[in-house]
């Protein structure tokens, strides 16, 4: 018999909808002509694209390379219906990544309502590669071919003054004053420091390094979950350092950073003290002791997300 080719009407695959063109041989009683599949073998009209995400990814692209462009041209260009386009666009506009807007009046072809017009939006674009990492190397780079490593250093620390600014600074040597009068000074020292390593984490977490905070011990940890430039800080651990030394200066106490995402940690830890420990002079210093003897987990700390010391 002779194979005919036919055009299938709007078939449904993975709830997408397009045409296709399928093999149909006349007479024979085996062939699923819904589905474009005969009995017993694959499928005879493959569709152009396959799955969710790849059809998602398709329209993507379409509205990077074409936006603003409407439903039915992307239906057009991926073989797709305008309802099966609209589905995925309104999920997109839904998460932020892509907005509508109407034509203008000479993009308008024929009567009626302008047609909505679709293209990314800047959270959008943001979803797809970049090389904000190469570019931010290459810059530091070539600061240090101008300015040598001071001018790293100098970059290093400007920048991480910004993570904490707004954030008053505690004072350092603290004299731990009470303010309650039912608390020792030494109680003040600690919830003042607890507060503001909490504030830190909040100021680390509103630029994305999703932070928190967490008693261990006689101090308590500042664990940064996220680093957006932890590539670049592999290559220039000055980067951390003047992290570290902003930490500080807010704290007014020593601190100590005992892993990094830099380095292949799962978080960045710095442990701050909460011990303040008399000097020779009778007065009050900050707790320099290893973190063997001040940052042994609590008992009841179990959610670890960086790495204690041992």
């Amino acid at each position: 018999m002779t194979p005919l080719l036919v055009r299938a009407p709007l078939l449904d695959f993975g709830n997408e909808f397009r045409h296709t063109d399928v093999v149909k041989t006349v007479g024979l009683s085996n062939v699923d002509e819904r589905a474009g599949h005969r009995a017993g073998t694959g499928s005879v009209g493959a569709p152009v694209i396959g799955g969710e995400g790849q059809t998602r990814a398709a329209i993507i692209q379409l509205l990077l390379e074409e936006g603003p462009i409407t439903a039915t041209a992307i239906g057009t260009a991926l073989g797709l219906a305008p309802a099966g386009v609209r589905r995925h666009l309104d999920a997109l506009i839904e998460s932020g990544q892509a907005r509508a807007g109407r034509s203008a009046p000479w993009q308008q072809k024929g009567r009626g309502r302008p047609a909505k017009q679709y293209q990314l939006t800047a959270a959008g674009r943001s979803m797809l590669g970049h090389a904000y990492d190469d570019l931010a190397g290459a810059a530091i780079r070539q600061l240090r071919e101008i300015g040598g490593e001071d001018a790293v250093t100098a970059f290093a620390r400007k920048r991480a003054r910004t993570l904490v600014d707004g954030i008053d600074p505690l004072p350092a040597q603290r004299t731990g004053q009470p303010a309650d009068p039912g608390a020792t000074g030494d109680d003040t020292v600690r919830s003042e420091t607890v507060a503001k390593a909490d504030e830190i984490a909040t100021a680390l977490s509103d630029a994305g390094f999703a932070a928190s905070t967490r008693r261990v011990g006689a101090g308590v940890q500042i664990c940064q979950h996220h680093c957006p430039v932890s590539h670049v800080a592999e290559e220039f651990p000055e980067l951390c350092e003047a992290e570290l030394e902003a930490f500080r200066e807010v704290l007014g106490t020593h601190v100590q950073r005992l892993a990094t995402i830099a380095n292949g940690d799962c978080a960045c830890t710095t442990h701050v003290p909460l011990t303040v420990l008399p000097d020779r002079a009778g007065g009050p210093q900050p707790n320099n002791a290893s973190p063997s003897t001040v940052a042994q987990p609590a008992a009841d700390v179990t959610n670890d997300s960086g790495r204690s010391a041992e």
